[in-house]
């Protein structure tokens, strides 16, 4: 039983509209179903997007914010109703996955691909079964799907890969997908 998602996203601000309303969505989503929100414990960008909107529809949030990020930029959400700031990088990735049932991975950059693929290979190695939802606003995901699909043309990918993750246009169909 899924009660609890963490979700991968952008912290830039400097992004398309279009980006911030599927992380508002999802937000709202996620508590009007009970669940909880865990990321990445960031007050900005798509992350604070995210959490603003799934407190707004009075959701639980859980940040999870390394210690250095946060006294280099100030970024935390301090009203989360738990925020754990770790000494770590790769202990804040830990308790993100510990803390989770379920992943689902909006539009990011480098961090938000790093992560998507650490728990990916994970799965894949058996270390953990939580289902992974990657929401594809506007394609954005597209040309990495592309390279998953060479990949398994190259042979590098199993056919079973492709069962590892789903691919959701939006927010309501990666919520069909999990619940």
């Amino acid at each position: 039983m899924i009660e609890s998602v963490c979700v991968f996203c952008a912290s830039s601000g400097a992004v398309q509209p279009a980006y911030f309303d599927v992380a508002k969505q999802l937000g709202f989503e996620l508590a009007r179903r009970g669940l909880t929100l865990v990321y990445g414990g960031g007050d900005v960008g798509l992350m604070g997007e995210l959490a603003r909107a799934a407190h707004a529809a009075k959701g639980q949030v859980v940040g999870i914010l390394p210690r250095a990020l946060n006294e280099l930029e100030g970024v935390a959400y301090d009203i989360a109703d738990e925020l754990i700031i770790t000494d770590t990088m790769a202990e804040r990735k830990t308790l993100l996955r510990e803390r989770s049932d379920a992943f689902v991975v909006l539009p990011g950059g480098l961090g938000t691909l790093e992560e998507f693929l650490e728990v990916l290979t994970l799965k894949q190695l058996g270390y953990h079964a939580k289902p992974i939802v990657l929401i594809n606003t506007g394609g954005i995901y597209d040309p990495l799907v592309r390279l998953f699909e060479h990949l398994h043309q190259e042979r590098f990918l199993r056919e079973h890969f492709f069962n590892l993750y789903h691919v959701a246009p939006d927010a309501p169909g990666a919520m069909a997908f999990l619940t």
